[in-house]
């Protein structure tokens, strides 16, 4: 895509952190934004701020956990802005605990949230990018997709879901010769929003600071790429994972790159909404 000047841009989880900084881009490039979030103070907060940048704003107090908030104000978006042309599932929560310490709540709104909300969410909007034959769906996984990590499982088995499920869309669009429809899948490692507050960086790992990987994020769409991952080094996680056998891979990863005990010292929300 070489512009998004005046096309439909819509933020899951758009109020705060990465989300909101997708949306200030969004406005910077002339985008009609649609910011979808269950943070009704956050949501209108940030919505103000866009409007006095000049940007043109919808806000939409959507719980992606819900199927019927989903398709009830996707009916709305379609009706009162138009066809989506731009999709960011940004939506995210997780539970950085034991797995034997999560409640059935817990587990069932993660699972809810981090992967039917993504697929529900694509699956209202892209009849419209098919019918236009052309848009993007950026769907938020994690580098935590590609590897386990102990006090996170819950949150890694959701990301690898999102993982393998967008990968699937982007083969299924190419397949049908929609190739003008570009799915973009993101694996970033720990982001700075407070989402992962307390984690210690892997060695060769910084935290991500929101500008960078939203750069990266915006990027990518922009150029159709089947993958952002970031910061590089999980690239090369992702090979040594291919070939390396389990008990050594295990050891570099746990050992000389700190990944396992990466998560002893989180502190972030359990529970908290976006990326």
């Amino acid at each position: 895509m070489k512009t998004v000047v005046n096309k439909v841009v819509l933020i899951t989880g758009g109020a705060m952190g990465v989300g909101k900084k997708l949306a200030e881009q969004s406005v910077q490039a002339g985008a009609r934004v649609v910011l979808w979030d269950v943070n009704e103070t956050a949501l209108q907060n940030t919505a103000e701020e866009l409007r006095a940048q000049g940007g043109e704003v919808y806000t939409y107090l959507v719980d992606v956990s819900d199927i019927a908030s989903i398709e009830t104000h996707a009916q709305q978006v379609l009706r009162e802005v138009g066809t989506v042309d731009i999709l960011f599932n940004n939506a995210g929560i997780v539970v950085g605990t034991a797995f034997l310490n999560h409640t059935v709540e817990q587990i069932e709104k993660i699972m809810r949230i981090n992967v039917l909300g993504v697929m529900h969410v694509a699956r209202v909007f892209l009849p419209g990018m098919m019918r236009k034959g052309q848009g993007n769906i950026v769907n938020m996984a994690s580098a935590a997709g590609y590897i386990g990590n102990p006090n996170m499982s819950v949150y890694a088995a959701s990301k690898w879901a999102v993982i393998g499920w967008s990968e699937s869309l982007r083969l299924e669009m190419k397949k049908n010769g929609l190739q003008n429809i570009q799915v973009t899948t993101v694996t970033p490692s720990y982001i700075d929003t407070g989402m992962f507050a307390g984690v210690k960086a892997p060695l060769l790992t910084p935290i991500l600071k929101p500008e960078v990987i939203t750069k990266a994020i915006w990027q990518g769409m922009l150029k159709g790429k089947a993958f952002v991952r970031a910061p590089i080094i999980v690239n090369l996680l992702v090979i040594l994972k291919k070939i390396l056998p389990v008990k050594i891979f295990d050891f570099v990863v746990g050992e000389v790159f700190r990944v396992y005990t990466s998560m002893d010292s989180f502190k972030g929300h359990h529970g908290r909404h976006a990326h």
